[in-house]
């Protein structure tokens, strides 16, 4: 099962989840999804909880997981 969150950030949208493949999605401000493939659910889960989604995302997705925009 997917799920998503709204998050309250400056740039991200919300915060989805694809329990199927394992990919954390992240829907910015200008409407673009990134995807980031093989992170575990829990983290996603914490990152659409966290207080600085942004801050997460940089220190702890972006250096650890492959990423590409959603076609």
């Amino acid at each position: 099962m997917s799920w998503d969150r709204e998050v309250f950030s400056s740039n991200v949208v919300k915060v989805g989840y694809d329990t199927d493949d394992g990919d954390l999605l992240i829907t910015w401000n200008n409407g673009k999804v990134s995807v980031y493939e093989e992170v575990p659910e829990e983290i996603a889960y914490e990152l659409s909880k966290t207080v600085s989604v942004g801050q997460m995302l940089n220190s702890e997705i972006k250096p650890n997981y492959k990423h590409h925009y959603k076609k």
